[in-house]
């Protein structure tokens, strides 16, 4: 079952369509944002071996993306930010690098459920953004008792850096604060 979209920035209402370069790179990420399930497009250019198109299917709508290059590694990364329909906007991210401006392997970011410590009254509503040369994570503290439009706990900042992982990159948390 899919759900309309009453109340989400006109840019998701409307659909997500823009590209991003950097470093004689390219992405076009496109999502039409019509329900709670869509299709993600992302569409590459300048790799030297695989331009495949990605297309995946979200759960959610995409409210933003930025390309970096984290790492400062010469070749760029896209973070494609998405959050859920309805009250908590609890949110995602869909991310890859471009591996030497050949061709894409996908990003990690490990689940709030690893961090126990750093999500107690969590309820959603996620901000993401590239800061400088860190990934940051952004979402308000609830307290006991607190409704979901008024939360008193103030907000938990995540921040994470880019490493190489087994198989793929890895956000690694590296730092939390609490404002």
């Amino acid at each position: 079952m899919t759900v309309s979209i009453p109340s989400l920035a006109s840019e998701a209402r409307n659909g997500f369509d823009k590209v991003f370069n950097l470093q004689g790179i390219g992405f076009h990420v496109t999502c039409p944002n019509l329900s709670s399930i869509n299709q993600l497009k992302i569409i590459p250019s300048g790799l030297t071996i695989d331009n495949s198109v990605i297309k995946q299917e979200i759960d959610g709508v995409v409210t933003g993306a930025e390309i970096a290059d984290l790492n400062s590694d010469g070749s760029p990364e896209i973070y494609i930010y998405i959050n859920s329909v309805g009250s908590g906007s609890y949110g995602e991210l869909v991310a890859y690098s471009a591996n030497n401006k050949k061709s894409l392997s996908e990003i990690y970011l490990p689940p709030l459920s690893d961090e126990k410590m750093n999500t107690k009254g969590y309820m959603g509503h996620d901000e993401f953004a590239v800061v400088e040369t860190n990934f940051h994570r952004r979402f308000p503290i609830y307290s006991e008792g607190d409704s979901n439009a008024k939360p008193t706990g103030g907000i938990r900042i995540l921040q994470y850096k880019l490493v190489p992982g087994e198989a793929t990159w890895t956000l690694e948390l590296i730092d939390s604060f609490l404002y």
